[in-house]
């Protein structure tokens, strides 16, 4: 089973949309995904409320996810480990402990645009128009990599 963690900081706006994203379009009996955040902010917490609804506006229900944080473990259980921004990306290398953790670490929007190292924006601090214009930049990369896995 291959195995992919989204990762933001929180854990309750970016990450979670991508995981409810990428799970919508692979089969999960093969294909294991799941999220976390590089802070311990919202640890336990439901997703927010606007990436649930913006979530939910496409079909896609992410109310069963809880906020945790990402850890030296989760090296070694995921093969893939995508980054929405270049500072959790950064952090998340800070705690890889030899090349083969670095390998596993990319920036999601790098799958639409190859080596650009282009961040999803974060947009806790915004309006509603944010979490959308997230969720379809999310939409894109999780259709590539939907391609790169099957």
């Amino acid at each position: 089973m291959k195995k992919v963690l989204m990762v933001c900081l929180g854990n309750i706006c970016r990450s979670p949309l991508a995981e409810g994203i990428l799970k919508s379009k692979v089969n999960t009996s093969k294909i294991f995904v799941d999220s976390a955040g590089t802070a311990a902010y919202h640890i336990g917490n439901l997703p927010d409320e606007r990436s649930i609804e913006v979530a939910k506006k496409y079909g896609i229900d992410i109310t069963n996810q809880k906020a945790r944080k990402f850890t030296v473990k989760d090296f070694d259980t995921f093969d893939f480990i995508y980054a929405m921004d270049k500072s959790n990306y950064e952090n998340i290398l800070m705690l890889a402990r030899n090349t083969n953790d670095k390998e596993k670490v990319q920036l999601i929007l790098n799958e639409i645009d190859a080596d650009k190292n282009a961040s999803v924006p974060d947009p806790y601090y915004g309006g509603n128009q944010g979490f959308e214009d997230v969720y379809k930049m999310l939409e894109q990369a999780c259709e590539r990599i939907e391609n790169k896995l099957a």
